[in-house]
């Protein structure tokens, strides 16, 4: 996907805490919800969304979903970002 749909995914707060908690590690739909006060639905939004901005990628393994950072996103953002620091003086 493109920047458009990188920085609204990156616009809602619960995502962004979604995507600081899997920098620890891939994590289960069910341990990402138990760390919310909000209903499974919710959860599975926010991760559709961040899916649908490929910043997150998941895996199923037997009856469970895990899902981890796609860190390459991430590589592509932090580059487009890099264009607008200052120049260092020679």
């Amino acid at each position: 996907m493109g920047f458009p749909e990188t920085f609204k995914a990156l616009a809602d707060p619960v995502r962004r805490e979604i995507l600081v908690m899997l920098k620890g590690g891939r994590l289960s739909a069910g341990e990402i919800a138990g760390h919310f006060a909000m209903t499974n639905a919710t959860i599975s939004y926010h991760l559709a969304q961040l899916k649908k901005a490929d910043l997150v990628r998941e895996h199923k393994e037997k009856n469970f979903i895990y899902y981890e950072l796609n860190i390459s996103v991430f590589e592509e953002v932090m580059c487009w970002f890099a264009q607008f620091r200052e120049e260092q003086p020679k």
